[in-house]
């Protein structure tokens, strides 16, 4: 998530009279992430009842400092295609209904749920309790594991499709755009980055079992709660917005890459361990998926590698973004190269 666009407040309460929800009480912008504009918003029901049957200030004044709801607002930025959203919004209604709790889309007072905002396409989604992970767990990984093979188990009759961008075809044009620049981040970044891609382009698996994938389960993306003297609870999943077909090892590779390192970039193979025990617990690899993870965790060491590379040569003026460093992923695509996996 990230701020792109600046919203003022009559620019939100404007957009959330297409909506049944409620009027705008407060709203901030939320800067972690790196791909939309996101706000989060509070809203008190625009018609309180009082015992009368009118509108009671009173009760309506109680409401708006103790019941106001929360919602996200998200603006699509140029990182998306237009005919990309009604996959998204999709995938979210479907795995939601499956027992996967993510965010509901909201549908407009007309029914749509994809409205535009400041010539945007945006969307309005329920909130999430609970918060990401800063100090990883045993218990976090467990429960990743767990959550991605359940996602990638209620997908399995998902009808609709959508090309992975941010695989080999997308990296061959990230490193494109990137070119000889990528050695401003560090010396010798672009040789680098240019025969990982050849290799993997020549390396690269097909006829996995595939589906759709979440293929962004970071720490900041997945939610526990946690109740003193009990272990974290997963509470849910956000931020759908690369969601797409490709194959469940990679978003597990994805996954393993995202949460297996500590906070100096340092492989932690118990962590490793436990998510992979708790995914095959739900759902065992095949013997063609268990070959070819360590090519695949080499491929999405590569994809973060790229997409941060990207976004650190090109800062968006005026964004409110926290950028991520993308030598953390050179780091883990050198690990992965050496085969040390488990």
């Amino acid at each position: 998530m990230a701020v792109y666009t600046p919203l003022s407040e009559s620019d939100i309460a404007a957009f959330l009279t297409r909506y049944n929800v409620g009027e705008l009480v407060s709203f901030s912008g939320i800067s972690e992430g790196v791909s939309n504009t996101n706000y989060l918003i509070n809203v008190i029901p625009s018609v309180v009842e009082g015992s009368n049957g009118d509108k009671d200030p009173s009760t309506r004044k109680l409401l708006a400092q103790d019941d106001t709801k929360k919602y996200i607002l998200t603006l699509f930025e140029k990182h998306y295609r237009l005919e990309d959203l009604p996959y998204f919004t999709a995938v979210m209604q479907w795995w939601r209904a499956r027992g996967i709790v993510c965010p509901e889309p909201l549908s407009m007072k007309d029914g749509r749920v994809l409205s535009v905002l400041k010539e945007k396409p945006a969307i309005l989604v329920s909130f999430l309790e609970g918060a990401g992970v800063n100090k990883i767990t045993l218990d976090h990984v467990s429960q990743v594991g767990k959550l991605a093979a359940q996602m990638h188990i209620a997908g399995m009759d998902f009808a609709p499709t959508r090309e992975n961008r941010l695989s080999l075809s997308g990296w061959e044009k990230l490193i494109d755009d990137i070119g000889p620049r990528a050695d401003e981040i560090d010396e010798g970044l672009f040789r680098f980055i240019c025969d990982e891609y050849n290799y993997l382009s020549e390396h690269w698996p097909s006829g996995l079992p595939s589906g759709p994938v979440h293929a962004d389960l970071f720490p900041d993306n997945v939610f526990f709660t946690k109740v003193f003297g009990r272990a974290p609870e997963l509470s849910g999943v956000i931020d759908f917005y690369f969601a797409c077909h490709d194959f469940w090892a990679y978003d597990l590779a994805i996954c393993i890459n995202a949460w297996c390192f500590d906070e100096r970039h340092r492989f932690v193979p118990e962590r490793a361990q436990a998510m992979m025990a708790a995914y095959t617990d739900m759902r065992p690899l095949t013997p063609e998926e268990e070959a070819a993870l360590p090519l695949l965790l080499r491929g999405a060491a590569m994809r973060f590698l790229l997409t941060r590379a990207y976004d650190t040569l090109n800062p968006e003026e005026g964004a409110q973004i926290s950028l991520k460093d993308p030598m953390e992923y050179a780091v883990k695509l050198k690990f992965f190269q050496e085969g040390k996996f488990r």
